[in-house]
C-alpha cells in the first residue's frame, strides 16, 4: 500500500502532484533544489546557478482559461495571456489555497532514487537528498518526478562547422534575459521554434541587424483569433477535434493551411510551403511584420561559421556577425534516477502512457510533464497526477508490464535527439488529456450531457476544451465545474472591460442552439467525406 510519495520539483507539475497526492489521503513530501516554487516561471536576473528560467518579456502561449488547474481559476481580473510574475503569482495563490508549501523542503536536491532491495515485492525507493551539505536517506513507497523537460541547453556546435573560430560571442538562448546586451550588434538567431521567434522580435528593436535562420517548414500564429477572441479558446474544441479524426488528412491539411495563409502567405516570407508534410506551428503576432519591415531577416541553415561571417546553405553569407544565438531547445535527463530505470527512458514514447517506465515490477515510478502538447502542458501534467495518484491510493489499475511494453513498443517512434525535431511529435491535447482522463475515470460523458444538460453539453462540445471539464464527474469532482464552464467567456472578456461601449451581440444561448440543430447534418457530411458512398461526391 502506497503511503509516502516523494515529489522531485515545486514547479507546477510538483505543486499539482503534491496538490493530487493529498487528495488521495497520501503523504507527499516534495524536495525542490531552490529556495523557492514555480520552476521556469521564477524569472531570476542571474545565470550563475544554472536554473533554467524564462526570459523578461515572455508572455504565455496558451490563454488563462486554457493553462489553469483544473479547480482553480485563474482570477477574473488577469489578462488572458500571462507574464511570467503573473503565472508565479497565479502558483503562489494554488500553493496558499491549497496549503502545499509545509509539505516542500527547499534548497534541497535529490542527488539518488535507488530501488529498495525488496523491490520486486514492496515498490519502495530509497531517496538520498542534500540539504545545505548535510545528507540524508529516506525511503518511499513511490517517486513523482516532476522536473519537466527543460533541463539541459542543447547547445549542438558540431552541427556548424567553424564555431570553434567564431571570434564573436555564442550562447544558448537560456543565457538570454533581455536586449540590453545586444544593442547595436548584429545577431544571428538559429532555430524558429516560439523561443527563436519570440527572441528575434525583441532584438530587432534594439540590435543593428537580426538575421533568423531555420531549417524548418514553419507556420505562424497569432495568439488573438478570429474577432479577437484567444486562439486556443476558439481552436481547442472537441468539435473541431472530431473534424480532425473524421475528416481526411489531406483535408484538414489544406484547410489549416488555407487559414494559416489567410494572413499573409508563408511560401512568400520563406516561411513554409503547403507542399512540405513535415512542419511546425509557432505563436508570434510580431514576427510577420518584423520580416516585411526588415528588421528581421529570413535566411536558410548555417552551412558554417569564419571568424565573422555566417555562410547559409543556399550559399549566401552574412558578414560582421557580433552574437550567435542558440535558440535550439533543451534535453531532459534525470541523472538522480538508478541506471538501471534512467538508461531505458530516451523520451516520453518510452514511458507507459508518456508517464509510467513499463519495465517495473512495480508502478511505483511516475514521470510528470515529460510531454509535448498542442495546449497547456501545466493541464496536462495534473491530469496525469491525478491518474498517477489514484494508481498509487489503488483506485486506478495499470495492466500488467508484458502488455504496457507491448503498448509503448507498438506506439514509440524512431528516438528524436533533436529538441527542434521532438517538437515535430507533439501530441493532440485533446486526445491525450482525454485519454488519461479515462484511465482516470474523470472523462466528461459529452453525449449524455447533450442529452440531460443541453446547455452544459453544447458549451463542452462546441465550446473550449477548458481543464473544469474534467471535474464534472469521477473521483476528485469539483462542485463548481459547471458554473466554471458556462462563465468562462465572461473571464475571459472581463479584463478587456476597460472601456464599455454599447453591446449589439445576441445571447450566445441563442447561438448554441443553432449549433445543436447544425450537429447532425455536421456529422454526417463529416462521416461521409471520411466514409464516401458509392454515387456521392463531398
Amino acid at each position: 500500500m502506497v503511503r509516502r510519495v516523494a515529489v522531485v520539483g515545486a514547479g507546477a507539475g510538483g505543486l499539482a502532484s503534491v496538490k493530487c497526492c493529498l487528495d488521495e489521503g497520501l503523504e507527499p513530501t516534495c524536495f525542490e533544489s531552490s529556495e523557492d516554487i514555480g520552476g521556469v516561471w521564477r524569472y531570476t536576473d542571474s545565470t550563475d546557478t544554472r536554473r533554467i528560467t524564462v526570459y523578461r518579456s515572455v508572455i504565455s502561449n496558451t490563454s488563462k482559461e486554457m493553462s489553469c488547474f483544473s479547480d482553480f481559476p485563474f482570477p477574473e481580473d488577469f489578462p488572458n495571456y500571462l507574464s511570467h510574475s503573473l503565472i508565479l503569482e497565479y502558483l503562489r495563490m494554488y500553493a496558499r489555497h491549497f496549503d502545499l508549501l509545509r509539505h516542500i523542503r527547499f534548497q534541497t536536491t535529490v542527488l539518488s532514487v535507488r530501488k529498495r532491495p525488496d523491490f520486486s515485492a514492496s515498490g519502495q525507493w530509497e531517496v538520498v537528498t542534500e540539504t545545505l551539505g548535510v545528507r540524508e536517506s529516506h525511503v518511499f513507497d513511490a517517486v513523482m518526478v516532476c522536473t519537466g523537460h527543460y533541463q539541459e541547453p542543447y547547445l549542438p556546435l558540431a552541427s556548424f562547422p567553424g564555431i570553434e573560430s567564431f571570434k564573436g560571442q555564442y550562447l544558448h538562448s537560456w543565457e538570454y534575459r533581455d536586449v540590453q546586451a545586444f544593442r547595436g550588434k548584429r545577431v544571428l538567431v538559429l532555430g524558429i521554434g516560439n523561443t527563436g521567434g519570440d527572441l528575434s522580435v525583441e532584438l530587432s528593436r534594439v540590435a543593428a541587424k537580426v538575421f533568423l535562420s531555420t531549417r524548418s517548414h514553419t507556420w505562424v500564429m497569432s495568439r488573438v483569433s478570429d474577432h479577437g477572441f484567444p486562439l486556443d479558446m476558439v481552436g481547442t474544441t472537441r468539435f473541431n477535434s472530431l473534424l480532425d479524426w473524421l475528416l481526411p488528412s489531406a483535408l484538414t491539411r489544406r484547410i489549416r493551411f488555407r487559414k494559416f495563409n489567410s494572413r499573409f502567405n508563408h511560401t512568400i516570407y520563406g516561411l513554409a510551403s503547403s507542399k512540405s508534410s513535415k512542419f511546425k506551428l509557432i505563436i508570434n503576432e510580431e514576427l510577420p511584420f518584423c520580416l516585411l519591415s526588415g528588421t528581421v531577416v529570413l535566411k536558410p541553415n548555417v552551412k558554417e561559421f569564419t571568424e565573422s561571417s555566417a555562410v547559409f546553405e543556399d550559399g549566401t553569407t552574412e558578414g560582421n556577425i557580433d552574437v550567435v544565438l542558440f535558440a535550439t531547445g533543451y534535453n531532459f535527463s534525470f541523472p538522480f534516477l538508478e541506471e538501471s530505470v534512467r538508461g531505458t527512458i530516451h523520451d516520453n514514447r518510452s514511458l507507459y502512457k508518456c508517464i509510467f517506465p513499463p519495465q517495473l515490477e512495480q508502478p511505483t515510478l511516475a514521470i510528470i510533464g515529460l510531454i509535448q502538447l498542442t495546449g497547456s502542458i501545466m493541464v496536462g501534467s495534473e491530469m496525469q497526477a491525478r491518474w498517477v495518484t489514484g494508481v498509487f491510493a489503488g483506485w486506478n489499475k495499470l495492466p500488467p508490464p508484458s502488455r504496457m511494453m507491448a503498448e509503448v513498443l507498438k506506439r514509440k517512434p524512431a528516438v528524436k535527439r533533436n529538441p527542434s525535431e521532438r517538437e515535430n511529435l507533439k501530441m493532440s491535447f485533446i486526445s491525450y488529456v482525454d485519454e488519461i482522463a479515462a484511465c482516470a475515470g474523470v472523462k466528461p460523458g459529452v453525449l449524455r450531457l447533450l442529452l440531460t444538460d443541453p446547455q452544459l453539453g453544447l458549451a463542452i462540445f462546441f465550446g473550449p476544451c477548458s481543464p473544469y471539464q474534467y471535474r464534472l464527474e469521477g473521483r476528485g469532482s469539483w462542485s463548481g465545474a459547471r458554473a466554471a464552464i458556462l462563465t468562462q467567456w465572461q473571464r475571459a472578456l472581463r479584463p478587456l472591460r476597460t472601456r464599455r461601449l454599447p453591446d449589439s451581440s445576441s445571447s450566445s444561448w441563442g447561438w448554441g442552439w443553432v449549433l445543436l440543430l447544425a450537429l447532425p447534418a455536421a456529422l454526417t457530411a463529416a462521416w461521409l467525406c471520411k466514409h464516401p458512398q458509392p454515387g456521392w461526391r463531398p
